[in-house]
């Protein structure tokens, strides 16, 4: 019988209804959510900003790939504890004036409170550079990313 082999590239597709000025209400798969603006941004606050999903978003892609990472190196990073700083330039989304890097800067600290040594988590780490698609974006558009791995 022959292996059955996953597609390369594939379509993703979301699915975004803008509500009001601030909020987008977003469907994707079976899942739906809120992005939106706080309150004191005229928003209703009912989920993240644009600009907060994508850091999110990064935080997320590190955490899979970085289990994806581990298990093929053999390790336990057991579970992970991201956080991330971002120096934002809000030139570009208050229209004063077009910028091409408006995420300047971001640093992201992982933690792993699992057995893995520390040069195995520092391995690791050079993989998840390698494959995160959002590091990548990121990476790509200008953004000085730095990311910090450490045990708990």
């Amino acid at each position: 019988m022959p292996a059955f082999k996953e597609k390369t590239v594939v379509t993703l597709r979301t699915h975004g209804r803008g509500v009001s000025h601030s909020r987008t209400d977003i469907s994707l798969r079976d899942l739906s959510f809120t992005i939106d603006e706080p309150a004191a941004r005229g928003g209703t606050n009912l989920g993240p900003a644009p600009t907060e999903t994508a850091l999110a978003a990064l935080a997320g892609c590190t955490n899979v790939i970085g289990h994806k990472c581990a298990g093929q190196l053999g390790v336990d990073i057991g579970h992970l504890d991201i956080e991330i700083t971002c120096e934002f330039d809000r030139r570009g989304v208050t229209l004063e004036e077009e910028i091409n890097v408006p995420f300047v800067a971001l640093r992201q600290v992982v933690v792993s409170d699992g057995s893995i040594a520390e040069e195995d988590l520092q391995r690791v780490g050079v993989e998840v550079a390698k494959y995160c698609p959002l590091s990548k974006l990121f990476e790509q558009s200008g953004t000085a990313l730095e990311t910090i791995w450490q045990k708990a």
